[in-house]
């Protein structure tokens, strides 16, 4: 969670809300305009971008 935040910020990224999902135990940063940071329970990263191109 540190690497992920410290990513973030070295970009100029606000975070907005560090949780975690008690359903599936996962860590979920919210970040920037519309991105989202999972982490599981066993250390694996997923990003999602709910950013729309236009």
């Amino acid at each position: 969670m540190y690497r992920i935040c410290q990513q973030l910020t070295k970009m100029y990224t606000p975070i907005y809300l560090v949780t975690t999902d008690t359903r599936t135990g996962n860590l979920i940063i919210i970040a920037g305009e519309g991105i989202e940071a999972s982490i599981s329970p066993e250390g694996k990263v997923s990003y999602e971008s709910t950013e729309t191109e236009f």
